[in-house]
């Protein structure tokens, strides 16, 4: 219901700015040039040839043998059966016969 209110409100004021007179026009004006920017110096790279080599790493030091720890065996998991049992359905009760 708020909807159907909503859209013919909305309607009413489209055909109200649709018979307003025409804005009128704003002058238009010129915007002034912009300033120039002075060239700046442009930094030099060196080529890549020319760069000196890297120093060589040093050789690091050996590390000492750390003794390894032993965990003691895990104790042993009982198996899962995969067969599922069957499960006995009882039988519906049998219909009572009708008598003549």
């Amino acid at each position: 219901m708020a909807l159907s209110f909503s859209s013919i409100d909305v309607g009413l004021a489209a055909r109200h700015l649709q018979q307003l007179p025409p804005m009128p026009t704003l002058p238009t004006t010129t915007l002034p040039p912009l300033p120039s920017i002075p060239n700046l110096p442009q930094p030099t790279m060196p080529r890549p040839g020319a760069l000196p080599p890297l120093p060589t790493m040093p050789a690091l030091p050996s590390l000492p043998s750390v003794p390894r720890a032993t965990l003691p065996p895990l104790p042993s998991i009982p198996s899962i059966p995969t067969a599922i049992p069957s499960i006995p359905f009882l039988s519906p009760p049998p219909s009572p016969s009708a008598t003549p």
